[in-house]
């Protein structure tokens, strides 16, 4: 795809959007059912996965772990984001790698130290490039990768969540 082709199909949308900003929020879901020995089935709409324990909470590392499903949703968003960015503004990527990596200390999430939050302490998102575009064009891929980025920003924002159940 090239930067007139992404413009082409964008620019309906994005007109679509400044004329009704309400046709612009989307609600996404997403819902798992539990199942067997501690897991839960996530049907991504693409395929199902069953999420499990990591390893360091007891898990047999054979099903997903949900705290690596956030770090690849991460990747996947940054890595789409900075595809469609560097072809809108005609950078030419040769290859481009993404990685999202966290640091968790598991006391929290098992309880055994109150003192110790439960989640990622932190999370990393670095950008391997494999490209001619100088230093200046870099700088501006990154900066509309980390701006139009849903996942980047989302977590960077620290966005409520808000829980309900139903019996």
């Amino acid at each position: 795809m090239d930067a007139k082709t992404i413009r082409s199909i964008q620019a309906p949308i994005k007109q679509k959007y400044n004329d009704d900003p309400k046709s612009a929020v989307v609600t996404l879901r997403a819902s798992g059912k539990t199942g067997e020995n501690l897991s839960c089935k996530v049907d991504t709409g693409k395929a199902i996965v069953e999420a499990g324990l990591h390893p360091a909470t007891g898990g047999s590392g054979l099903q997903a772990c949900s705290g690596d499903m956030l770090l690849e949703a991460l990747a996947a968003c940054a890595g789409v984001t900075l595809n469609t960015v560097a072809t809108a503004i005609n950078i030419q990527l040769e290859s481009a790698e993404v990685i999202a990596e966290g640091d968790l200390d598991f006391r929290g999430t098992l309880g055994v130290s109150k003192e110790v939050p439960v989640g990622f302490r932190e999370i990393r998102l670095h950008f391997n490039l494999k490209t001619s575009a100088n230093t200046d064009e870099i700088s501006a891929l990154l900066r509309l990768t980390e701006r139009y980025c849903v996942v980047y920003q989302t977590l960077k924002a620290g966005n409520q969540v808000k829980v309900s159940h139903t019996v």
